[in-house]
């Protein structure tokens, strides 16, 4: 298994990222859906400066916007199974959670990790989704109740991928409007006895099979 999990956007070591892909291709499906509480006009400023930033760093990124494949997971499965990584954004977790759930991405994403097919890659919402759950993000960092256009037929399901034994608190200590929050839920995570792992905004976790490392 492969994964680049950063704190915030691309991070300080992007070349770990294109490590993890080695020598093969860098064809890369870019998911913004935790972005899809924007307007029209927001959403798109999102998706340009991803697609800039992955370009920057070698990267061949094209946008799956998981809204067209609600209800279609085989569909949504025969793209994914053409790419080299999948980069998920940060944004609304819980709206990214709908998303995930309505297209079965999340069920497709933990096939092709299991058979090492994808690296997956991304930021804040995009990493916590692998931990166990998405208890003590509500009602601080997210509202669980944000039901964007498109999604009145989504439902919510607080356990998350649980590819990993241990949930993410991005932000932690850092430059961004939402560490204070974070503060809060990494208080949560401890008085609850629930392994995590806190990162600062630059920093990342990578996986590359049975190592694990903090990096940036």
């Amino acid at each position: 298994m492969r994964l680049y999990l950063s704190s915030f956007r691309i991070g300080n070591r992007p070349e770990e990222l294109l490590r993890l892909l080695g020598d093969g291709g860098r064809r890369t499906a870019l998911i913004i859906n935790a972005d899809d509480y924007k307007d029209a006009e927001g959403r798109a400023a999102s998706l340009k400066r991803e697609m800039d930033e992955l370009r920057s760093v070698g990267l061949d990124p094209f946008e799956v916007d998981l809204r067209e494949y609600f209800g279609r997971p085989e569909a949504l499965e025969e793209v994914l199974s053409g790419v080299d990584a999948v980069y998920v954004r940060g944004g609304s977790v819980f709206v990214l959670r709908r998303a995930f759930q309505r297209s079965g991405a999340d069920e497709i994403i933990k096939r092709l990790l299991a058979r090492d097919a994808i690296v997956y890659a991304g930021y804040s919402a995009g990493p916590c989704l692998l931990g166990p759950t998405l208890r003590g993000v509500e009602g601080e960092v997210d509202n669980p109740e944000l039901v964007p256009e498109g999604y009145e037929d989504t439902t919510l399901d607080w356990d998350c991928l649980g590819i990993l034994p241990y949930s993410i608190a991005p932000h932690f200590r850092s430059d961004h409007p939402e560490s204070a929050e974070i503060d809060k839920l990494v208080e949560y995570y401890i008085e609850h006895h629930m392994p995590f792992v806190a990162l600062r905004d630059g920093q990342a976790i990578v996986v590359d099979g049975d190592s694990t490392t903090v990096v940036g």
